[in-house]
């Protein structure tokens, strides 16, 4: 199976099912979805059939009424041929199967591709055995949940590898109830939890971030919650207090990557340490290494590449020999992140290696700068980059978003900074936005960050130039 991002446009779709190799594709008869990859079925294309779920038939009544009055236009026109399934035709059967013979070690059963932050997404190859122990490790790790009775909000996007194993495979592994939204919306999801009395939420700090910062908040009760767990990005410190001040439960981070199943690590649920990303799951194992020798392992509290071995770490990358060579150097699944153990074992993450900032010389981590500034009881949110700079190298740049009602000017938020951070940590240039772009999963983008303001010192330096010439 590879999960495709509904967001890609049609040329990065075709690219990714070239590279996977797909022969089949799932897909719903909305225009929006089903004139991306209508194109790639024909006879020397690359897929041989497409299964269309009619959107119709997987609505209540009532919404079926309003999608046939108000949005048929946003239906697709499917071909019917027998290069098109429909799923209704699909399941009509007396649903006995053939049982196929695999070998969970190494037969793939997902090829999750990644984020692509670092150029196109590489497909990682997580076989059966690495996706049934991925959620047999989280359900080890909560041994108070109830067998069949607890109830999971799932708004985690399903085709990304965090909703996929902690909402998705864990729902089913311990039989709890899943209740699907389309999308995160606040106000939806405060009345989902209140309404449903869900006992597990599961996001990205952004998501957590907008529910406390919700008007309405403190009118829903979230009482029913009894696991909350926070991954994808680093989840600040005030973000944390404040909601397990809102709902009473404690809400815990973990850390983890596609390539690994992708949980490693979490804090355990009487309460772990504040700041970490927590301790491993059953039978992983993490290293730190050294970034200018990857072949040292370090010492307990010295920061280096966080490496994981473990039954949920994938078997390599589809299609890339070198890159597989890179990342398994010394036996162990290189992460990119840099962190280290304490004295308990527990897990601490710095930041990406690739994120990291050199000015003036200096080594910056925005993860602490970011730290800091949402902290500021007026920060709602925050990104901090490194710009290319041609005296400093780079040079550091906040962009942040306010709480609602709340105001604040870059020389009260710098000399803020400058009562936390040492001089050359404070962000240069700092702008306030009423938004930060996310990606599908919520996390704040900065490589779209990067490219806007990169793009706006381009244009100003044109413009610039432009003047000097006329």
């Amino acid at each position: 199976m590879v999960n495709v991002n509904p967001l890609y446009t049609a040329g990065e779709i075709e690219r990714l099912i070239a590279d996977a190799g797909c022969r089949l594709l799932v897909t719903l008869d909305v225009k929006a979805l089903y004139d991306k990859v209508s194109g790639l079925v024909h006879e020397s294309g690359p897929v041989e059939n497409v299964i269309v779920c009619r959107m119709r038939g997987i609505l209540r009544f009532a919404e079926k009424v309003a999608f046939g009055l108000f949005k048929t236009g946003e239906v697709a026109a499917v071909a019917e041929d027998e290069r098109h399934i429909f799923f209704e035709h699909l399941i009509a059967n007396d649903g006995r199967v053939k049982t196929i013979d695999i070998d969970p070690a190494k037969d793939v059963a997902v090829l999750q591709y990644t984020g692509g932050t670092t150029g196109f997404p590489k497909g990682a190859q997580l076989t059966h055995a690495n996706v049934y122990i991925n959620s047999a490790q989280l359900a080890l790790w909560a041994p108070d949940v109830q067998l069949g009775k607890e109830k999971c909000v799932a708004v985690l996007p399903l085709f990304h590898s965090f909703g996929m194993t902690a909402v998705m495979n864990l729902s089913i592994r311990i039989g709890a109830e899943m209740i699907l939204l389309a999308k995160f919306q606040t106000s939806e999801v405060l009345k989902t939890i209140a309404g449903d009395k869900a006992t597990i939420f599961i996001g990205v700090p952004t998501m957590y971030s907008a529910l406390i910062a919700s008007s309405d908040a403190a009118k829903h009760d979230l009482s029913s919650l009894k696991v909350c767990i926070s991954g994808g990005a680093a989840l600040a410190a005030e973000i944390q207090r404040r909601f397990e001040a809102l709902s009473g439960c404690r809400l815990l981070e973990g850390y983890g990557l596609s390539e690994a199943g992708p949980v490693c690590t979490i804090n355990p649920l009487s309460g772990g340490k504040a700041g970490s990303v927590g301790l491993p799951l059953p039978g992983t194992l993490i290293e730190i290494v050294s970034i200018e020798n990857p072949d040292r392992l370090l010492n307990i509290n010295e920061r280096g590449e966080i490496c994981v071995s473990g039954p949920q770490v994938m078997s390599g990358y589809a299609n890339r020999a070198k890159e597989n060579v890179d990342a398994f150097r010394g036996g162990r699944l290189h992460t990119g992140d840099v962190g280290y153990l304490d004295n308990d074992g527990y897990l601490h993450i710095v930041d990406r290696i690739k994120d990291l900032i050199i000015s003036g010389g200096f080594n910056v981590y925005p993860r602490q700068v970011e730290e800091v500034i949402h902290s500021h009881p007026s920060v709602e949110e925050v990104a901090v980059c490194g710009l290319p700079d041609a005296h400093r190298g780079e040079v550091i740049k906040a962009f942040v978003k306010l709480r609602d009602g709340q105001s604040l000017t870059a020389l009260e938020l710098r000399a803020f900074c400058k009562e936390r951070l040492a001089p050359f940590q404070v962000p240069r240039q700092i702008e306030f936005r009423e938004f930060l772009p996310k990606t599908i999963i919520g996390k704040i983008s900065k490589k779209e960050l990067l490219a806007e303001a990169v793009a706006a010192g381009s244009e100003a330096v044109a413009a610039v130039g432009s003047a000097s010439g006329a």
